[in-house]
């Protein structure tokens, strides 16, 4: 049903295979499309992506804030704007269960 197709990468300009294996592949994932990039340039995209979504940024900075529910100190991965209540870690969890 399938054989080896050879595309040109829109990325690069080189051509590439899009493989019997890699077309059974997309057709599992219901993917219509064939693949516009080449296997380097996808995967050099897929690398930029995931550095842009957060993935590899660091540490969290975090703010001190008080628990809105028990009153100890806390630290939360946002910064308070006083407007909403801030739970700590176990408040939050608390009320996460009673939902």
């Amino acid at each position: 049903m399938y054989s080896d197709k050879n595309l040109n990468c829109k990325e690069c300009g080189r051509d590439f295979i899009f493989t019997v294996s890699e077309q059974e592949f997309y057709s599992e994932k219901g993917f219509t499309n064939e693949p516009g990039r080449c296997p380097e340039c996808r995967a050099a995209r897929k690398a930029q992506n995931r550095n842009r979504g957060g993935y590899d940024r660091g540490p969290r900075q975090m703010h001190e804030a008080i628990c809105s529910e028990c009153g100890r100190e806390t630290t939360v991965p946002f910064k308070p704007s006083g407007d909403k209540p801030v739970y700590c870690k176990e408040c939050f969890q608390q009320r996460r269960n009673n939902w």
